[in-house]
């Protein structure tokens, strides 16, 4: 049973930090024994003793018994189970068994229309009422409180914090019942359709463009014949305009009933107490007349003649101009039932290692300079609907039938002869990493997490296994996993009913249907090229990075069980051993200049550097043998770029931390320069960068952060010419000089050993050579901001004619001296979110998804910004722009209300609660402590800053950051369009504004 105590010590800290205390003394909190009490009797749909509960039926896997399950009498199941991760919160989700597969023609698009009708308006919700419950319960609209519609579900989640024993049976009872309410009696009514139907097409349309068209094409050709080709969850706009309140009715009766439900619970609670919720709110659902069975979803069809032993069947080439080339194919097999038993497991996991092998091959041909970009092998089962083996790659250039050769020359060889053990052997070690790492954390597996899992398995009609039971059988088979064994699967696994295939192209007359089908026959040479060689290299072989460092100092900064360790060559770390999650350990290393360390002409090398640096090697070692080397391990190699700093991070274990520190130091002291990785980079984006101008979100993702940093060019996207213009020896020359310069903060959070990790890190970054210090043109720079005044830069992209993206942004504040503001300017931008999301998506229906955020950077002195965006349709870009600025206006004239302020201030309390029993939380807020001391000073204020303000500071934050200058503003519009000339007109700023009873600057030198 997962024990909860090791949570309470970050808990308490975060509290003592905070400056909030009981002040009860601990002789006043010793336990007085409770009365007794008859104990009551367990509700009666709970499955018990030697029964097998529902989800286990027809299985043999051990059940997990940490979950409880139960069946009613009207049909609903369900499953409850105790989870202390993070305290104090439930996660409860809602399967409703019915998606877009279920829809009748006249239907598309209602089962995703029903998730948004059923936050609308409900039972016990009136309209409009749901998101702000919600926040005053604790839980964040769109991440706390969410819904999700499959072709075969439709899920609705909720993670509801702060369920503590003070208050936690009544906010738990209020949520089910609220629940209860939305998923059983939601107002269908013509107003709420009215409401939503716009928000729903704002939704669909932000998600269209050349990509919709390819996802639709791909779906309508590889499942060609089935119902999964032409039911997208979106729906079309025909249908969902035409949707009544009788038509929507009629669909939520016919599928919301409790047959098809299933209830999950996983949190910190008493499961027989989440099963009296179930019955209590649910018992007494009756499905309106009798239950309909799911229609029949329908089964991959070969064409007429087609042969036996290669059935290609539905092929299409697609042109879209500006998207990069790419080719799938899948190998057709129609779905049925299991039964999911130990023995059908095992078959899963000799699959499993099959398509490792082969895909490790691909990658292996790729990165030695084949035809293609990268290259995949997937088995799937797939919206039980069929099961397939799914192959898709990207051809490097117009010739398409040296890539497809090439891939499938790789998998004939897998299917003609047997891999060897080591290759086998190689795959299995790795898997055998991520078992054991499941058995070593499962007592920190998030509830939220466990409860999805039970829904996924519901889903795909299987059952769930304790991480000990999956280990328990991978390790009692592995006599299985034989080369004759593996290639007979492998055979297995590329042999179907029919093979479709869609090729996607910018290119006309590049080829066509027929010429996609006649490839399919042409004969196919294996290539055994790929295959592993044997190796004997290992961490053992490598040799030292240096001289063993020597530690000039140890302290204890007084904070947790913190250490602070310095070395003779300027290297610093900040350990934290603890026990909070077992068997994980975080490793961050931070170095260098970040963005800063990128002139007017360098953009390329950040773009390429983010993909190519951590493959190009350490001393001997290139990616290959990078990848070798790390097997049967737990590593981690990611590289980031922040506005002040570089990072490497990894996520590992005790067992693994000192190879990790290796490769991490070897990176700095003795990075390698293997061109093939630059090389790839390059063709990567190159090919991808047309793509960005085919959508409004693709423009901002290309042209936002240099537009809003004062059109400075190092944050530009780099354009194909810029990329052409690297080689790998300049690549190497900017690189090597950007990793040898700035201090080196080493940060390991986590479940470890200290005397081990301190000698380790003396021969790994101890051992590297003194860093040279940024040069004071790179420590100088600072990102720029539009100019006062700016007329808003319209851009265009070469998407659909109703698609545009708006944004309107303001100077916001920087440096690690105003972390208290920052945080307290979190709580004014969730403010203006809120009302955004009113105005824009409730009210109006104009966006999907508008957004307002807060960007301020601590290890740089300015640049940050306030930014709220939307996409929406092009003749709505002025209303937006009038919206936000009168949002921003009304802020600093008016406070905001205490209710209004609580919805934003109870979600992130809730939220630093939850995210401070983890090390990672912890590990962001310390580090660039040890070069910046300022910021464990305003660590004691966490908490308050986030959750502790006044309607008259928010307003003078308004008027500080919002009210000083217009808002700077960018529009994205369809080629030929332009903004209306009223639009380009700036707002007048109110002269003078009255000044709120509240000294800002006052207010975060204190406490």
């Amino acid at each position: 049973m997962t024990r909860y105590p090791r949570f309470a010590r970050p808990l308490l800290l975060l509290t003592a930090i905070a400056g909030i205390c009981t002040g009860v003394p601990l002789s006043a909190q010793q336990t007085v024994p409770a009365p007794a009490t008859p104990t009551p009797t367990l509700p009666a749909s709970l499955q018990t003793g030697d029964e097998a509960p529902w989800i286990y039926r027809g299985s043999d896997v051990p059940r997990d018994k940490e979950w409880l399950f139960g069946e009613m009498e009207n049909g609903l199941r369900y499953a409850v189970r105790r989870n202390g991760v993070p305290p104090n919160q439930m996660s409860i989700r809602i399967r409703i068994d019915a998606g877009s597969l279920h829809e009748e023609d006249s239907e598309r698009g209602y089962a995703h229309l029903l998730e948004h009708l059923l936050f609308r308006e409900s039972k016990y919700l009136g309209a409009g009422e749901a998101i702000p419950t919600w926040q005053r319960l604790g839980a964040t609209f769109g991440s706390d409180t969410n819904a999700e519609t499959s072709p075969t579900h439709t899920v609705y989640k909720l993670d509801l914090p702060n369920i503590g024993p003070d208050n936690g049976g009544d906010k738990l009872d209020e949520s089910f019942k609220l629940l209860s309410g939305m998923i059983r009696e939601p107002a269908l009514s013509a107003a709420n359709l009215a409401a939503d139907i716009p928000i729903v097409l704002a939704e669909k349309r932000e998600r269209g463009g050349p990509s919709m068209r390819v996802l639709e094409a791909t779906r309508s050709t590889i499942y060609a014949g089935q119902r999964l080709a032409d039911r997208m969850p979106i729906g079309t706009t025909e249908t969902l305009t035409s949707a009544t309140p009788a038509s929507v009715r009629a669909f939520h009766s016919r599928w919301y009933r409790p047959e098809n439900t299933v209830i999950v619970a996983a949190g910190d609670a008493d499961p027989v107490e989440l099963a009296r919720l179930v019955e209590r709110w649910f018992a007494d659902w009756q499905g309106e007349g009798p239950l309909v069975p799911a229609p029949d979803f329908g089964d991959p069809v070969a064409p007429a003649g087609a042969d036996p032993a290669n059935p290609v069947g539905a092929t299409r080439v697609l042109v879209e101009p500006d998207l990069p080339r790419s080719f799938s194919y899948g190998i057709m097999r129609p779905w049925r039932p299991v039964d999911d038993t130990i023995e059908y497991n095992e078959g899963l996991m000799i699959d499993a290692v099959s398509q490792a092998i082969i895909n490790r091959r691909l990658e292996k041909r790729a990165r030695a300079g084949g035809s293609y970009l990268y290259a995949q092998v997937q088995q799937d089962d797939v919206s039980r609907s069929t099961d397939a083996t799914f192959v898709s790659f990207a051809p490097l250039s117009d010739d398409w039938r040296a890539a497809l050769a090439d891939v499938r020359g790789v998998i004939k060889d897998a299917l003609d002869t047997p891999p060897t053990q080591e290759e086998i052997d190689r795959e299995l070690s790795q898997f055998e990493v991520v078992f054991a790492s499941s058995v070593a954390e499962r007592e920190v597996m998030a509830g939220a997490k466990l409860a999805d899992t039970v829904v996924q398995a519901v889903d795909i009609r299987e059952a769930v296994a304790a991480p000990e039971t999956v280990l328990t059988v991978f390790n009692g088979m592995r006599d299985q996993f034989t080369p004759a064994n593996v290639q007979k699967h492998t055979r297995q696994l590329f042999t179907g009913d029919v093979l479709n295939s869609i090729y996607v192209t910018p290119s006309v007359g590049e080829a066509d249907d027929s010429a996609l089908r006649t490839a399919f026959f042409d004969a196919v040479q294996a290539d055994g090229s790929a295959r592993l060689a044997a190796s004997d290299i290992s961490f053992d072989t490598l040799p030292p990075l240096g001289e063993p460092g020597t530690i000039v100092s140890r302290t204890s900064p007084g904070l947790f069980e913190i250490e602070d360790v310095a070395f003779d060559n300027g290297v610093k770390a900040v350990l934290w051993s603890n026990k909070a999650e077992p068997g994980r350990v975080v490793v961050r290393v931070r170095f260098g200049g970040g963005y800063r360390a990128f002139g007017p002409d360098d953009a390329a090398y950040a773009t390429l550097g983010r993909m190519a640096l951590v493959g190009s090697g350490i001393g001997e070692l290139g990616q290959e043998q990078l990848d070798r080397i790390s097997t049967g391990r737990k590593l981690g190699f990611d590289f980031a770029i922040a506005e002040g700093v570089f990072t490497l991070t990894a996520q590992t274990r005790q067992e693994d931390l000192a190879d990790q520190l290796y490769l991490f130091a070897g990176k700095l002291g003795n990075p390698s320069w293997d061109p093939n990785p630059v090389i790839r980079a390059k063709a990567a984006s190159t090919l991808t960068y047309e793509s960005l101008a085919t959508s409004p979100a693709g423009v901002l993702q290309r042209d936002f952060e240099y537009l809003i940093r004062g059109n400075q060019s190092r944050f530009q996207t780099a354009t194909p010419d810029q990329i052409a213009a690297v080689t790998p020896e300049s690549f190497r020359e900017f690189w090597a000089e950007a990793l040898a310069q700035g201090p080196v903060e080493v940060l390991v959070f986590g479940d470890f050993e200290t005397e081990p990790t301190l000698e380790a890190l003396r021969t790994t970054f101890g051992a590297i050579e003194p860093r040279a210090p940024l040069p004071d043109a790179i420590a100088s720079r600072v990102p720029g901001f539009p100019e006062d005044g700016s007329a808003p830069v319209v851009v265009n992209h070469r998407g659909d004619d109703n698609q545009a993206a708006a944004v309107i942004a303001w100077p916001g504040g920087a440096g690690s001296s105003g972390l208290r503001e920052s945080r307290q300017l979190e709580i004014l931008t969730d403010l203006f979110n809120n009302r955004l999301v009113d105005e824009m998506r409730e009210r109006v229906g104009a966006s999907y998804s508008p957004s307002v955020s807060s960007d301020w950077p601590v290890d740089i002195q300015s640049g940050g910004s306030i930014t709220a965006l939307a996409q929406l349709k092009p003749e709505d870009v002025p209303s937006f722009f009038a919206a936000a600025d009168a949002i921003a206006l009304d802020l600093a004239q008016n406070p905001p209300s205490a209710d209004e302020l609580a919805r934003v201030t109870e979600p992130f309390n809730q939220l630093i609660r939850r995210a401070s029993t983890g090390n990672t939380f912890w590990l962001y807020q310390l580090e660039g402590s040890t070069v910046d001391p300022v910021r464990r000073a305003f660590l004691r204020t966490l908490l308050v800053d986030y959750t502790e303000t006044t309607p008259a500071r928010m307003q003078a934050l308004a008027q500080r950051y919002l009210a000083q200058r217009p808002g700077w503003r960018m529009a994205i519009l369809p080629e030929g369009q332009d903004l209306p000339p009223e639009a380009k007109v700036l707002p007048t700023m109110p002269e003078k504004l009255a000044e709120p009873a509240v000294d800002l600057d006052a207010a975060y030198t204190g406490r």
